[in-house]
Parts: structure tokens; C-alpha cells; sequence
């Protein structure tokens, strides 16, 4: 996923490196385990992963799977192995989803208030 210009500062300088490590850990294969809260036809039966692999075909909708690396702790700073999971993109945003529905009310009151918004 982009990371927003507003949050390239909270990354390391080398991201690129550590996100390339988590993806290749995982095979190119995404390492959810359903705990995007997808229906549960998208996990294969035999380790209850995520079926997409990068440059693939996507479960369900056929678009081409993006690999993405996920904290998923939602702090970018964090960059522990334990908290990063490669994550294809269908699964990245919905485990996100409520992530994303928090900052979108936050940056609705700050509009509301007046205040410049958040980006």
C-alpha cells in the first residue's frame, strides 16, 4: 500500500529492505490467516493462509495480487518481525478497515471544527 506523504517520516530509511524481508519470510504468499476478517473462502485448508501470491490472480475478484507488508499494530514505527505480516492487498485493507474509518472521523471533526486537515 502508498505510504502517505504525511507519514514517510515515521517509516525507517530502510523500509524498502525490511518490507522486501517480511515478503520473501512469507514465501510471496500472503501470511494472513483470516484475521482480516475476510469470509474464510479465501484460506487454504491445508495452513489456513491466505490463498493470493504475489503477481497472481486474486481470490474472487481475478485482479493481480500486490503483496503488502502490514504492521499490524497500525504504528509504523514498529518494525518488529512479530508485528509486520505480508498481506496481500484485498487483506491489508480490510484488516485495516476500521483503522481507516477512525482517521476519516478524525479528519471529518477536524474539518468541522475549522482545523487544516490531517493531509
Amino acid at each position: 500500500m502508498p505510504i502517505r506523504p504525511e507519514n514517510r517520516d515515521r517509516y525507517p530509511a530502510d523500509w524498502a529492505a525490511i518490507s522486501l524481508g517480511i515478503k520473501e519470510r512469507a514465501g510471496w504468499r500472503c501470511e494472513c490467516q483470516g484475521e482480516c476478517g475476510r469470509p474464510p473462502g479465501h484460506l487454504r485448508s491445508e495452513d489456513q493462509r491466505c490463498t493470493n501470491r504475489h503477481g497472481e490472480a486474486a481470490y474472487g475478484t481475478g485482479s493481480l495480487v500486490v503483496l503488502t507488508t502490514a504492521h499490524l499494530d497500525h504504528t509504523p514505527e514498529n518494525c518488529d518481525p512479530g508485528n509486520l505480516r505480508a498481506m496481500c492487498q484485498g487483506c491489508h485493507l480490510h484488516y485495516d478497515r476500521d483503522h481507516h474509518a477512525q482517521t476519516r472521523a478524525a479528519t471529518r471533526a477536524q474539518a468541522a471544527a475549522g482545523q487544516p486537515g490531517l493531509w
